[in-house]
C-alpha cells in the first residue's frame, strides 16, 4: 500500500527522536526535516508542508511538557495533534436521518471509481440494517447502467436503470414512486470534469429534482494535489456536502489528495482502502494518523469486529477460549471472523503498538496463507473430528490431507497448535490477579516477546 510509505517514514522519524539520549534543538530540527521529506514524497503541497512543520517546530521548542510526561512523549503528541488538524481534524461521516428514502447523490470525475464506490457504500449501509436502492443516471457512458447493475447484483442490492432512455431526469421520474420503499437511495450520475459546463448544467438540474440529503464527490487519490481544485469547483457548482477518496491503497499521491481535500469546505467522509467491496471506511483523521504513526486505531478495529461477528457470538467464543473449553469448530468460527475483518496486515495496524513492530510483509503473508490452509483442512474433517481433534489418528490425517489438498505435516501442525493453545488457556484460566496473569503469560511466550 503506497500510503504505508508515508507511515513508515513518519514512524522512522519519531523512532530517531525516541532513541536519542536527550532532546535538543538540533534533534527537533532534524525531526522536522524528516517529516517534511516524508510529506513531500507523498505529494503534499510544499506550502502546506512548511506551514504544518513550522507549527510542529514552534510548539516543540516553546511548549513545556505537562507534569508526568517526558519531552519525547510530548513532542510525539505534538506531531500527532498537528497531523490530525492538518488532515481534517475530526470525523464527519454521514448521519442517516429518519426519512424514506435518505438520498445520497454521487458525482465525480471520469475514472474515479464512482460505480465501485456506490457498491461499497451500498454494502456498508446494508450491513447496518438499511434497505438500499440504487439509481443509474449516467446516460453518457453506454456501459454505465449495466456496470452499476452488475455491481449491485453481486451484493444483492436493488438497482433501477433504463438503458434506452437518454435523459437522466426522465429515468429518475420513471421510478420515483418506488423509492419510498427504501431507507437509503444512492444515485449514480455521469462522470465529468468540474469545468464541463454542459454536464454541470445537468447535475444542477438533477440536484434540483432529486433534492439529495448528501452530495458526495468521488475523487481518486492518484490525482494528488489537483484534488483541491476539483473539490472546490464541484462545491461551487452543486454544493457538495462531502468527499469520498478512492484508491488510497495504490498511489504515492494519497497524502496530496487527503491534505488537498481537507482544506476545502466539503470534508472527507469516506476513504476506499482496497479493491474488495468491504474496503471502505468512514474517514476518521485521528484514527488514520494514529495508524500512520503505529499507534493503532481501536475504534476502527472494533467497528470491523462488529461487522464480522455478533456481540453474543464474541462473548460465547471468548468464554470458551478463556476456560480452554474450545474445539476446532470454535477455532474455525474465530478464523472466519478474522478473515471478514480484512488482511492480517491491516488488522495489525489497528492494534496499538503492533504497527511499530515493522513485521515483514512476507511474514504476515505466510501467516495468512497458513490460516487459509488450516481452514481448508478443517473443511475436510467430520463433525466428530472437529468436536474432538484428539481422536484424529494418522490414517485420518492422511484422509484429511487428501480431501483438502493440505499436506499431512500442516494438518499435524494444526492439531499440535490446537492442543498447545488449549493447554495454555486452561493454565491461565484460573488466574484472577491480572499481574499474576501477565507473569504466567510471560513464562509461556517466546523469549523477548514481552519486551517488543
Amino acid at each position: 500500500m503506497a500510503i504505508d510509505n508515508l507511515g513508515t517514514k513518519l514512524k522512522e522519524s519519531l523512532r530517531k527522536l525516541t532513541r536519542g539520549v536527550f532532546v535538543d534543538k538540533k534533534q527537533i530540527e532534524e525531526l522536522v526535516k524528516d517529516i517534511q521529506r516524508a510529506l513531500l514524497s507523498a505529494d503534499v503541497n510544499v506550502k502546506q508542508v512548511f506551514e504544518l512543520t513550522s507549527k510542529i517546530k514552534q510548539r516543540a521548542l516553546e511548549e513545556k511538557e505537562p507534569k508526568g510526561i517526558d519531552k519525547r512523549t510530548h513532542i510525539v503528541n505534538i506531531v500527532y495533534e498537528e497531523l490530525v488538524n492538518f488532515l481534517g481534524k475530526e470525523e464527519h461521516g454521514i448521519k442517516i436521518e429518519n426519512k424514506k428514502p435518505f438520498k445520497i447523490m454521487m458525482v465525480g470525475l471520469f475514472g474515479s471509481g464512482k460505480t465501485t464506490s456506490i457498491g461499497k457504500l451500498a454494502k456498508y449501509y446494508s450491513k447496518r440494517g438499511y434497505k438500499i436502492g440504487t439509481v443509474g443516471l449516467d446516460v453518457h457512458r453506454p456501459a454505465a447502467p449495466e456496470q452499476l447493475k452488475q455491481v449491485c447484483d453481486a451484493i444483492k442490492v436493488d438497482c433501477f436503470i433504463d438503458k434506452k432512455e437518454k435523459d437522466a431526469l426522465n429515468i429518475y421520474k420513471k421510478f420515483e414512486k418506488e423509492f419510498k420503499n427504501y431507507d437509503i437511495l444512492i444515485i449514480d450520475t455521469a462522470g465529468r470534469d468540474a469545468l464541463s459546463q454542459d454536464l454541470i448544467k445537468e447535475i444542477r438540474e438533477l440536484n434540483n429534482l432529486i433534492k439529495p440529503d448528501e452530495r458526495l464527490l468521488v475523487i481518486s487519490a492518484d490525482i494528488g494535489q489537483a484534488a483541491q481544485k476539483q473539490a472546490e469547483a464541484f462545491h461551487e457548482s452543486c454544493n457538495i456536502t462531502g468527499v469520498l477518496v478512492t484508491k488510497m491503497d495504490g498511489t504515492a499521491k494519497a497524502g496530496g489528495s487527503l491534505s488537498a481535500c481537507s482544506v476545502t469546505k466539503a470534508p472527507i467522509k469516506f476513504i476506499g482502502i482496497g479493491e474488495k467491496v468491504d474496503d471502505l471506511e468512514v474517514y476518521n483523521p485521528e484514527g488514520f494518523v494514529s495508524r500512520l504513526l503505529g499507534m493503532g486505531d481501536l475504534k476502527s478495529l472494533l467497528e470491523k469486529a462488529r461487522e464480522a461477528i455478533t456481540e453474543e457470538q464474541a462473548q460465547e467464543l471468548g468464554s470458551k477460549f478463556i476456560k480452554g473449553d474450545f474445539n476446532l469448530i470454535d477455532l474455525y468460527q474465530q478464523m472466519e471472523a478474522m478473515s471478514k475483518m480484512g488482511p492480517l496486515g491491516k488488522i495489525m495496524e489497528m492494534i496499538p503498538g503492533m504497527g511499530q513492530l515493522e513485521l515483514p510483509k512476507d511474514f504476515l503473508k505466510v501467516q495468512e496463507d497458513k490460516l487459509k490452509r488450516w481452514k481448508h483442512a478443517m473443511q475436510s474433517m467430520t463433525k466428530k473430528e472437529l468436536e474432538d481433534p484428539t481422536e484424529i489418528s494418522r490414517s485420518r490425517i492422511d484422509r484429511i490431507s487428501l480431501g483438502s489438498g493440505v499436506s499431512g505435516k500442516e494438518v499435524r501442525e494444526l492439531i499440535k497448535q490446537y492442543k498447545m493453545s488449549k493447554k495454555l488457556m486452561k493454565s491461565l484460566g484460573n488466574v484472577d490477579d491480572p499481574s499474576k496473569l501477565m507473569r504466567k503469560f510471560k513464562g509461556k511466550l517466546p523469549k523477548g516477546f514481552m519486551s517488543m
